[in-house]
């Protein structure tokens, strides 16, 4: 009986041996985990604290980089950082990164011009009351990590890409800067399509718009006559004319911005120079220059086919004239202005 007894506490010191062994051997696995220089939980299979692992590393490189947010708005980063906290799980923020090449020796006057908005959106971002862990601005300049640049397959400056917090960057993700242009508005625009989630205020809108037009003939089902009316129909289909012809549609699908100011003198162009863009501001100038011109040929149309006092009818064709000299002047003048080659010979 003694020696039973004997037997089951030799078995049991060695029980509790066998398992003070492993976890110390498990601890070491922990510890080696967070003493490496890129930790990765698939390397530690005897951890079993790895969701602990994870939360520990990602408290640190969200610390890490809010403490580099303090200082600057714009990350400054080199391969082995981009590596680490932009493409390197574990990942809870988004983080929106300006690939360029400032350095003098390349000569790249854009990419200055362009991180001059990107510094501007960043300091906007980080004295905003919205300001967050979850999104951070860096830069990668080509002559601190080229190598980012080759892994990317990117062969050109400056780019913005946004790297989300789960999953890979989408085509969505880089900013279309041939198309947009660099100024911090657009950038912002942007970064609120991406970074937030989708915004359904605008479907909403149009359903209860549809609803109320629905509900007033509902209301008024047993008089419609207003439907006929021509002339209500006539100015429908001109106002969606002239939003047609001023480029309404383009700057919905490009989103251009309202207009453009020069960061050097600070001049505002309202007119884009080229043929291929368009601002806001020049859309809705088009538009009324196009409504004004209408308005000149219906009053030369009413001065002709009236019958009233003669001399009304002179001055109102003098208005209507002078309204389409002057206002297709100006519209020549503009598309002269954008299409250099004009007038064709």
């Amino acid at each position: 009986m003694v020696e039973s007894v004997f037997d089951i506490s030799k078995n049991l010191n060695a029980f509790i041996i066998n398992l003070l062994f492993l976890n110390i051997i498990r601890l070491m696995g922990i510890t080696l985990l967070f003493e490496s220089e890129k930790p990765n939980t698939k390397h530690c299979p005897l951890c079993p604290f790895r969701f602990l692992c994870i939360q520990n590393l990602l408290s640190e490189k969200v610390d890490q980089m809010m403490e580099w947010s303090s200082r600057r708005s714009v990350v400054r980063m080199n391969g082995d950082k981009f590596r680490r906290f932009v493409k390197a799980p574990p990942r809870n923020y988004s983080v929106i990164v300006m690939f360029t090449a400032l350095q003098p020796q390349r000569q790249c006057s854009v990419c200055r011009q362009a991180n001059e908005e990107y510094q501007v959106l960043a300091n906007s971002w980080r004295y905003s009351s919205a300001f967050s862990n979850k999104l951070f601005f860096t830069v990668v300049d080509y002559d601190e990590g080229a190598d980012v640049f080759q892994q990317l397959n990117m062969n050109s400056a400056p780019t913005f890409m946004h790297f989300p917090a789960k999953g890979k960057p989408k085509r969505a993700d880089t900013f279309d800067l041939q198309r947009i242009g660099f100024a911090s508005e657009q950038l912002a625009k942007w970064i609120i399509r991406v970074f937030r989630p989708p915004n359904y205020s605008g479907t909403i809108a149009l359903a209860l718009l549809v609803s109320l037009v629905g509900g007033l003939l509902y209301l008024r089902r047993n008089n419609l006559e207003f439907i006929y009316n021509k002339t209500g129909w006539a100015m429908a289909a001109l106002c969606v004319v002239f939003a047609m012809t001023s480029g309404q549609m383009w700057n919905h699908i490009r989103g251009p911005p309202y207009a453009h100011k020069n960061p050097q003198n600070g001049q505002v162009s309202y007119i884009h120079g080229s043929s291929q863009a368009q601002f806001v501001a020049e859309s809705h100038i088009i538009l009324l220059l196009n409504a004004a011109i209408t308005m000149g040929m219906v009053l030369l149309n009413e001065a002709a086919t009236s019958k009233g006092d003669v001399g009304k009818r002179r001055i109102i064709c003098l208005v209507g004239l002078g309204l389409v000299v002057f206002f297709f002047s100006f519209l020549l003048s503009i598309f002269r202005s954008k299409y250099h080659g004009y007038p064709y010979r």
